[in-house]
């Protein structure tokens, strides 16, 4: 049987308000084939390391495969994610999850187009990555490689400034679990829909109101992931979307499952990547 291992960590203080959540994940090999390998969009960027074994992961319908000691930067995803280790083995891997304040701080490049993509880190910085996963290769313990991770971010972090206008909004979608509309938006910062748009499309790769929809969906599969039974679920429902065919449609966009029908396919990878 496939045994895995979440293990937090804590980010260091210069990063931890663009820092969702930041962990190490180890597993004893693959799961079986005929389990579900899911991983539900959560509006968040990520930042991977394969220190033992590669990753293997299916956006849509596109493979994208992260062999050892590689790092790799994933844009927003907004279709569920199949994601597998390389090779039938230990697996190691560390993450970093951007949240939507924090990406853009780090990293200069068009988040357009690394939406929904999973892309090497050489071919986003070149040889400086190249040099940071040697270092990263030679580090004899996770511990090293973390402390090497995060100087790393510090350094970038030193080289950005923030944007108010942008952040403001992010908060507002944030604090309002993704209700907050874009008319309403519009109001509070004397912005139009159209500026805002160009200006996460900048920062974050997609619009707000895609947004609003990723963050609301993330706050009812929560719950959904962390065992609360969807007869249970349909009674907060109301709360997020008009009827329950509303939310069935972005259950279904989100996870390409029902909710039936992922209940009774839920293991241990897609709960605890969602809820860890």
């Amino acid at each position: 049987m496939t045994t895995f291992r979440f293990n937090p960590v804590i980010p260091h203080p210069l990063l931890s308000p663009y820092i969702a959540k930041m962990w190490v994940f180890e597993s004893s090999g693959r799961l079986p084939a005929g389990d579900r390998k899911l991983i539900v969009p959560n509006a968040n960027f990520k930042l991977t390391l394969t220190y033992r074994n590669g990753i293997v992961a299916r956006v849509g319908d596109k493979d994208f495969i992260q062999g050892e000691n590689k790092l790799s930067l994933t844009g927003l995803i907004d279709s569920p994610v199949i994601l597998d280790s390389q090779e039938d083995a230990q697996t190691g891997t560390i993450i970093i999850e951007f949240n939507p304040l924090g990406a853009y701080r780090f990293f200069h490049l068009s988040y357009a187009e690394v939406k929904n993509q999973i892309v090497a880190m050489e071919d986003l910085i070149g040889h400086y990555a190249k040099n940071l996963e040697s270092q990263l290769a030679e580090a004899n313990s996770v511990t090293l490689k973390l402390q090497q991770l995060q100087n790393f971010l510090i350094k970038l972090l030193e080289k950005t400034v923030h944007d108010p206008i942008y952040d403001y909004c992010i908060n507002r979608i944030s604090y309002s679990r993704g209700l907050v509309s874009v008319a309403q938006l519009e109001k509070e910062t004397g912005y139009s829909s159209r500026w805002l748009h160009t200006k996460f499309s900048e920062h974050l790769g997609t619009g707000p109101k895609n947004l609003s929809e990723i963050v609301r969906f993330k706050s009812v599969y929560h719950a959904f992931s962390s065992g609360v039974n969807y007869q249970i679920l349909k009674q907060q429902i109301y709360h997020h979307y008009h009827d329950q065919s509303h939310f069935i449609r972005a259950f279904k966009r989100f996870t390409g499952a029902t909710p039936t029908e992922l209940q009774n396919s839920m293991n241990e990878l897609s709960t605890k990547n969602f809820t860890s």
